[in-house]
């Protein structure tokens, strides 16, 4: 059985070490999933470019919340749920927001609903997208290019989700009052 090493500026490969030195500077600190993924310098690297493109594109702070979080709930991913929260507090995003995409409740407005509906069905239907979501996903006023950024932000998601899934990344200090667990719907 192989266990996964976290990995710090002296433990991680030297292709790693500059992108954990980025991340220590940036953050004050490793997050763990960052640790995980300096073993392959090269996926570390796609996921800290796909997450600056991400960050760069049309989506405002709430809507980038949207998309990270309903992939991370969707995916169930025990690290990323918490550490969005806590990204999403630094963000500025509003708390009720953020609990409501935890808890897998109605979004606060029907843009961020669509939004939401939209993204989550790009990953259950595996980038298949139904003619009547797209309908509402435009009527919502986003266009081709925002169906595009979700395929970005699903891509960074996969990464970091799977890898933390893989690597049954722990949860780093400064989150640990996020933690989450997926709520069980019970039959009414």
């Amino acid at each position: 059985m192989s266990t996964f090493k976290i990995h710090n500026l002296e433990t991680a490969p030297e292709a790693s070490k500059v992108l954990l030195e980025q991340s220590l500077k940036s953050n004050g600190m490793i997050p763990g999933l960052h640790g995980v993924l300096a073993e392959s310098p090269e996926l570390f690297e796609a996921y800290q470019t796909l997450h600056k493109l991400f960050t760069q594109s049309s989506f405002n702070a709430e809507e980038l919340t949207v998309v990270w979080q309903s992939i991370n709930v969707e995916h169930e991913c025990h690290y990323c749920v918490p550490a969005h929260t806590g990204i999403a507090h630094m963000m500025k995003v509003d708390a009720a927001l953020t609990e409501a995409l935890r808890n897998s409740e109605p979004m606060p407005t029907e843009k961020l609903q669509a939004l939401q509906d939209t993204t989550l069905e790009i990953v259950r239907e595996r980038g298949h997208l139904s003619e009547s979501q797209k309908e509402k996903f435009f009527a919502a006023g986003y266009g081709n290019r925002q169906l595009l950024e979700i395929v970005l932000g699903l891509s960074q998601k996969v990464i970091s989700n799977y890898t933390n899934h893989l690597a049954e990344t722990p949860v780093d200090k400064a989150f640990e009052k996020f933690a989450w667990e997926k709520k069980i719907k019970v039959a009414e």
